[in-house]
């Protein structure tokens, strides 16, 4: 598989591990509703995801800092960006749509995790389309863009947006919060405005402590954690030269833990082995779980973010039928083999970092009560409260 822009020998592609292709995600994310909310790193997962969905390839350097943009590989720009006035403020706002016969796509730029925005945002999911997988991360803007006090108010506002995103979704959507990814010391442009340069120098140790909470209070309210900060501390080699973005390489990893992550918790055996060469397209996963039953509505939103984007998808059992080689053009076409769905029982609860969380959605009294510790015992894992 060509890199496109090329990377030097440190960074190729074995020393990231194995990655999902797109077939498997093709299928795992069938008549699936993925909603991506975050800052210019979630706008990365977000492509990456949508040309992960089309072919097997990475994003280009140009692709990744392009923001805005009118089209990116077939999407459309819906809200803000070059329809508004592009600026590094946080009232800059960005809505783009991937929308495909069987897949669905949605990204928010946010500047706050809990804000006026996110309460229309939040109306708008309420009376709209339900989603089936929400990836959700903010953190850097929140302590560096709003005051003295912004850390404290960001803890304020995770617990207002955890309480009722949990209320609005349905009660079998998968919602994934990312931790902040490493952040360096010599932090250029974006977020860090001059007028808050003095937090530069410990910038990286307030994205700890604001991780540890974040994930801790995510934990208590029943959400799903993915620590990207942890997967990534050790592969700083692919942080870009402004200290807070990553490369092509880093994002294809995280949309394979993303996946990762979404198939364990519907049930799904997703393999992503090293494959030898000529055989990329071969599919490893099985079974494909039957789509849920409002990802196949049509769109019924009435909110002003979107309005008349959703349309209808396709019946979920009306798979692409395969194309025969053509005599004519003599090629063949994308083969995507129907594969028997069946249902499996909901996997175990164990290790808060990899699997969904099966009990009581509602936080305890005090989140910080009520830790566990697993430790190996005969080999498995048993939790210690």
């Amino acid at each position: 598989m060509r890199l496109s822009p090329p990377y030097p020998p440190h960074q190729s592609c074995a020393a990231m591990g194995p990655y999902i292709k797109q077939s498997q995600a093709w299928q795992l994310l069938f008549n699936k509703f993925v909603l991506v909310l975050g800052d210019s790193v979630q706008r990365s997962i977000y492509k990456d995801l949508v040309l992960l969905l089309q072919r097997d390839q990475y994003l280009t350097l140009p692709q990744l800092k392009s923001k805005g943009e009118f089209s990116f590989e077939s999407d459309t720009l819906v809200e803000g960006g070059r329809l508004g006035p592009m600026t590094n403020g946080t009232e800059y706002r960005e809505v783009r749509q991937y929308r495909s016969d069987h897949h669905l796509l949605r990204f928010y730029f946010l500047t706050q995790i809990y804000s006026p925005y996110m309460e229309s945002i939040l109306e708008d999911l309420s009376q709209g389309l339900k989603p089936d997988f929400i990836i959700i991360s903010s953190c850097a803007w929140d302590i560096t863009r709003y005051g003295r006090g912004s850390l404290e108010l960001y803890k304020q506002n995770l617990h207002k947006f955890f309480g009722q995103i949990k209320t609005i979704v349905c009660h079998d959507c998968l919602i994934l919060w990312n931790l902040t990814m490493p952040l360096g010391k010599k932090i250029k442009g974006g977020f860090l405005v001059p007028e808050v340069s003095h937090l530069r120098p410990t910038l990286s140790y307030d994205i700890i402590e604001a991780n540890f909470y974040s994930s801790r209070l995510a934990e208590a309210y029943g959400l799903d954690v993915l620590d990207l900060h942890f997967h990534f501390r050790l592969r700083l080699l692919h942080r870009m030269p402004d200290d807070v973005h990553w490369d092509a390489l880093a994002h294809r990893r995280i949309s394979t833990l993303l996946l990762q992550h979404a198939a364990a918790a519907w049930g799904v055996d997703l393999h992503v082995p090293l494959l030898p060469p000529g055989q990329d397209r071969e599919v490893n996963i099985r079974p494909l779980l039957a789509p849920t039953q409002l990802a196949n509505q049509p769109g019924r939103t009435a909110g002003h973010h979107y309005g008349g984007v959703d349309q209808p998808m396709r019946d979920p059992l009306q798979l692409p039928p395969f194309r025969q080689q053509s005599s004519a053009a003599g090629a063949v076409g994308p083969f995507y083999p129907q594969v028997p769905m069946q249902h499996y029982p909901r996997p175990p609860a164990g290790n808060w970092r990899f699997y969904r969380r099966y009990d009581n959605p509602f936080p305890p009294a005090n989140p910080w009560l009520g830790p566990q510790v697993h430790h190996q015992v005969g080999g498995q894992s048993a939790a210690v409260h």
